[in-house]
């Protein structure tokens, strides 16, 4: 008879295939193109970082995560589900007890919904405030949001 492995084992391992998956799932969001196995790949890996971090995350995991499936959703053109995701994430990460990054990076995803809902109002208001805290940001947080920034679609006028 096997023994089950330790409820903090499997938490461990857990957290580790989470980030395994959010890692993954922003590599591919990040690219200028994907093929369509990526496509799926990509909203997979979303999807089971975001059930993971259910399971094991806190509040800031979990608004993470649904805001990853949102910024996947928007690249893959699926309006609907994209902004369901990203009413999940903004109350967190639009707060005042949001990190400027965290911030920074809502408004570039909410940026992208707008675009995939062709609002372009919406769209061009998220933009600009995204590229204004970036500018605010140190480096390493500035590359991260511009590597997002760069593979959403540039406002009209």
């Amino acid at each position: 008879m096997s023994e089950q492995p330790a409820s903090e084992d499997v938490a461990l391992w857990q957290r580790r295939l989470a980030s395994q998956a959010n890692n993954r799932a922003w590599t591919l969001a990040e690219q200028p193109s994907r093929t369509v196995d990526e496509d799926e790949e990509m909203l997979q890996a979303a999807h089971a970082a975001m059930y993971l971090w259910k399971i094991v995350g806190d509040a800031r995991n979990k608004a993470h995560a649904a805001q990853l499936v949102a910024h996947a959703c928007a690249l893959l053109k699926l309006p609907d589900a994209a902004s369901c995701y990203l009413a999940k994430s903004q109350p967190l990460l639009l707060s005042d007890d949001a990190l400027p990054w965290e911030r920074a990076m809502a408004h570039a995803v909410a940026a992208n919904v707008a675009a995939a809902k062709a609002d372009e109002s919406a769209h061009r208001e998220h933009h600009r405030a995204a590229t204004e805290l970036a500018a605010t940001l140190p480096e390493r947080n500035r590359a991260l949001l511009q590597a997002t920034l760069r593979v959403i679609p540039a406002p009209t006028s």
